[in-house]
This record gives structure tokens, sequence and C-alpha cells, in this order.
């Protein structure tokens, strides 16, 4: 949860791009960012359910395209370096 100091969240809220950028941020951090944009933007829309739904998908598809476009290449060069961990999938 964004749970983070209320410091810290004076200085996100207040910070430039620039100085997020140059900042070396938390996992809470991120998470306050993302969790203060989505609160303005469904409070923009109007709570309900649609809008809540909506931010989900965005979310969902935000994950997905991290996954696809930074983990899974990640992944695939490490499984090259250091050998596949799967072997129930070699003779399919």
């Amino acid at each position: 949860m964004p749970y983070i100091t209320e410091e810290r969240r004076e200085f996100l809220a207040n910070a430039t791009e620039a100085e997020i950028a140059a900042e070396e941020l938390s996992a809470g951090d991120m998470n306050y960012l993302i969790s203060t944009l989505l609160d303005e933007w469904i409070a923009e829309k109007g709570l309900g359910y649609a809008s809540i739904n909506e931010a989900i998908g965005v979310l969902e598809c935000a994950k997905l395209e991290l996954y696809r476009r930074v983990a899974a290449p990640y992944e695939d060069n490490k499984k090259e370096q250091n050998g596949d961990v799967f072997t129930c999938n070699l003779n399919v």
C-alpha cells in the first residue's frame, strides 16, 4: 500500500518530473505516485463501477506491457546466460 510519510508525500506532490526522475524512488514511492494519479483520474471521471473497472484495466494493460517489453526479454537473456530451468516442454 502507498503508505509513505507525510514529508515524502509532500515532496512527491510538489516535485517536478525532473526532480522525481533524479530521485531514487522506493516501491512505496512508486505505488503512492500511481495511486494518487489513479485517485485523481477516478475522481474526475466520477466514482463508480465503470471508472474503477477502467482504472484496473489500465493497470492490467500497463503490467502486461511491462512484462512483455521488459521482464520477458530480461528473463530470456538470463536463461541464455545461466541455462533453462524448465525441461517439461523440451519434447513439445
